[in-house]
């Protein structure tokens, strides 16, 4: 199945004025008789539009999970609807990306949690005794 809005660079919400131009705009005849009987007439219009949706759809999923056509088939009409892998980022590559960013953060911390934690004994261990002597300080009578 070709791509027709792709191959009249045309928007799929495109109105019959945007279609008339495109067709009339296009060198090739076998795809202005093929756009003509399929996007003029609107009962076949809204089923390619159905249609395209979908296999668009799916066009997305096979290109983010990384999966391309044989080298034999590059180039060829069958990649109407087959992005190239390169323009859409795979989830592997994702899953990838936030395990290596999670993988840094955690480095990061074991890194610096022991100072951090010695500072933050520190601190408590000064106010515990700052908080004591205030008490006992008040506490006192004074000679």
């Amino acid at each position: 199945m070709r791509d027709l809005y792709r191959r009249l660079a045309l928007s799929p919400n495109a109105d019959d004025a945007a279609l008339r131009e495109a067709l009339a705009r296009c060198p090739n005849s076998a795809l202005r008789r093929d756009a003509e009987a399929t996007l003029s007439i609107p009962a076949h219009r809204e089923r390619f539009d159905v249609l395209h949706a979908t296999v668009s759809d799916v066009g997305q999923l096979r290109a983010r999970l990384g999966l391309v056509h044989g080298a034999h088939w590059q180039g060829d009409v069958a990649n109407d609807f087959s992005p190239p892998p390169d323009s859409v980022r795979s989830r592997h590559d994702a899953l990838f990306a936030r395990l290596d960013e999670a993988v840094t953060l955690y480095n990061r911390w074991q890194r610096l949690r022991g100072p951090w934690l010695l500072i933050a004994i520190a601190v408590l261990a000064a106010g515990v005794g700052l908080v004591l002597g205030l008490a006992l300080g008040l506490r006192l009578p004074a000679p």
